[in-house]
């Protein structure tokens, strides 16, 4: 089930738009602002983005531009009221893949959806190189300073994950369901228990507070880039 973050705030529109989407089998978490889509955005991750351009605060524009600065590569579907070329135009180049104008037939929007989530994934290297770590994905090798760490398979997949997206604040429930998403009975200990096993082996020194996993209390974790 693809998931989507839904930002418009009219309460009415939004109401309906989120009943069809569940109707259509998405799962859906709705935002009436900007702020909170953005730190949704910091915090989880989605299949799919619908921001509404005109939103209290901060624009559905700025949040498309922060989380494409931030390296995010959900896709986004714009919906607006401004239909000239130029409002297009500005909306595609801060990294909208697609543009939506209002007033729209919930059908056509179930089209672009469907359209955005068949789009083939960016290539994905199997080499990840941060600071003096190494991973070789399709070998299934971990290298630190050339001195190769043996790391259980579950380890080595949120490490993937980590390295893939680093700088980016991820909920717990977030890395759950991206590294165990094949286990429904995997909870926060599990998660815990194979955060506390990679500080062990990747850390330099035996301190929390700068470990290379980094902490946000009542957020989640961070993956630090290297200094």
């Amino acid at each position: 089930m693809a998931k989507i973050l839904f930002v418009e705030d009219d309460a009415e529109m939004a109401e309906t738009v989120s009943n069809w989407l569940k109707s259509e089998h998405y799962e859906v978490i709705h935002c009436d602002n900007g702020a909170d889509a953005a730190a949704r955005l910091k915090a989880q991750v989605f299949d799919l983005g619908i921001l509404d351009w005109e939103l209290p605060g901060m624009s559905g524009l700025e949040v498309c531009r922060s989380y494409r600065a931030a390296r995010g590569e959900m896709p986004i579907l714009m919906l607006t009221g401004k239909d000239s070329t130029a409002d297009k135009i500005a909306g595609l180049d801060v990294g909208a893949d697609d543009y939506l104008t209002k007033p729209f037939s919930l059908k056509e929007l179930s089209a672009r959806v469907r359209a955005l989530l068949r789009r083939p994934a960016p290539i994905v290297s199997n080499i990840l190189e941060l600071g003096k770590l190494r991973l070789d994905t399709q070998k299934h090798r971990l290298t630190k300073d050339s001195t190769e760490i043996q790391l259980m398979p579950r380890d080595f997949a949120l490490l993937e994950f980590f390295m893939r997206n680093p700088d980016i604040v991820f909920s717990s429930e977030a890395l759950l369901s991206r590294v165990w998403s094949d286990d429904s009975d995997a909870g926060s200990d599990a998660l815990r228990t194979s955060i506390k096993r990679l500080r062990k082996k990747l850390d330099d020194a035996d301190n929390e507070d700068d470990s290379i996993i980094e902490n946000i209390p009542r957020v989640g974790y961070r993956f630090r880039l290297p200094k």
